[in-house]
């Protein structure tokens, strides 16, 4: 119980340190009444026909444990009471004094928030170089040992289509949810991909999240904002074609964010997804569809001469393909910072698509065995 508390004020720290690290003031206020002065106001409350509806039968039950939460509450206030996030406690019995607090608080921390953004604006003052996980080396080649005919591959899918059926059945019944990440080259066959591995799932238990450029409101928030409102609950399988890390990827290699952003983010995304799986008994499988710059220009060149796929193959594409030792930097660089124990990547051999099809369905597959 001790260790879940922890764990849980650890989270909470994390959370609030991404979000400071993005910009954001962060205020915390802890208003305190006594025992007595609490029950005076539930029952003026519920003397109240306006007001009674407020005050439940959960309400009492709480206002009953009072004493019994007090360490709770001072623990979490303890564990969580940071530089970047901290807690005021504001004595609540005088209702004007507490929001004159509050108000004073507030004006304060956004004066010195305001007089700091000046002082950094007029010094250019260099933000500190955030630390980074540690390498995890992930092996990455386009090509598999072996070479397998269309036949191998189309009769191996059809038995996995089938046992993926039955397990993603077992996985909504239990409630345990899953996120599949593709990440990968372009025309490296995410979407072929995709398409196969949910051949035969029920739609009513996944859904695929197309990932595009944030818009000009989802820039407004932190950039795993968008992502973290499409994770799965229940027993959903949640399969983004492109995802989170874009941050380290275009972003990077695009100068979209600053290099302390893109630096920071390892760590953020790691503890996200940890947070994630350890917080909704879940699990996440995360592809890098690896394919050789050869092998991508043929696929470019087959499109662009096919008028059935001439609509996939882009000027973007093109020059994303220029800039490809950039981004092979920043992939080596991802998959070797975010590799970690509990979300691990598996690398694709993607110049074959029937092969790549059939190792992503059996990685699913097991990943699932072991959730079950």
């Amino acid at each position: 119980w001790d260790k879940s508390l922890a764990g849980r004020a650890d989270r909470i720290n994390n959370f609030e340190r991404q979000l400071y690290d993005d910009g954001t003031v962060i205020l915390k206020f802890f208003l305190h009444i006594t025992r007595e002065e609490q029950k005076r106001r539930l029952l003026e409350r519920e003397r109240n026909p306006l007001t009674a509806w407020l005050v439940t039968p959960a309400i009492w039950n709480i206002h009953r444990h009072y004493e019994d939460s007090l360490p709770l509450i001072e623990f979490f206030i303890t564990r969580t009471d940071t530089n970047y996030a901290p807690w005021t406690i504001v004595e609540a019995t005088d209702r004007k004094f507490a929001i004159l607090k509050l108000y004073a608080t507030i004006t304060r921390a956004l004066e010195k928030r305001a007089e700091g953004s000046k002082e950094a604006k007029q010094k250019k003052i260099k933000q500190k170089e955030p630390s980074h996980p540690k390498k995890n080396r992930v092996k990455r080649r386009s090509s598999p040992d072996g070479r397998f005919s269309k036949e191998e591959c189309q009769q191996a899918l059809g038995s996995l289509q089938i046992e993926m059926l039955e397990l993603h059945y077992l996985l909504y019944k239990r409630k345990i949810p899953l996120i599949i990440a593709y990440e990968g080259w372009d025309a490296a066959g995410k979407g072929g991909n995709i398409t196969r591995v949910t051949r035969y799932m029920n739609p009513l238990g996944y859904y695929v999240v197309p990932v595009a450029a944030p818009t000009e409101h989802e820039r407004q928030y932190h950039y795993l904002r968008r992502f973290i409102k499409r994770f799965p609950v229940g027993g959903d399988i949640a399969i983004f074609d492109r995802s989170w890390y874009g941050r380290v990827l275009v972003e990077r290699v695009e100068n979209y964010c600053s290099e302390p952003d893109w630096r920071r983010a390892y760590g953020e995304i790691n503890g996200m997804e940890e947070d994630y799986i350890n917080s909704s008994g879940g699990g996440m499988v995360k592809f890098w569809l690896e394919i050789s710059k050869e092998e991508q220009l043929r696929r470019f060149q087959q499109r662009a001469n096919d008028p059935l796929k001439v609509y996939k193959i882009t000027d973007e594409d093109w020059r994303n393909r220029e800039r490809w030792d950039f981004y092979d930097k920043a992939v080596d660089d991802m998959l070797a910072r975010t590799s970690t124990d509990i979300a691990p990547w598996t690398v694709i051999e993607s110049d074959d698509k029937g092969y790549a099809r059939v190792k992503a369905l059996k990685t699913v597959i097991t990943t699932i065995q072991k959730l079950l």
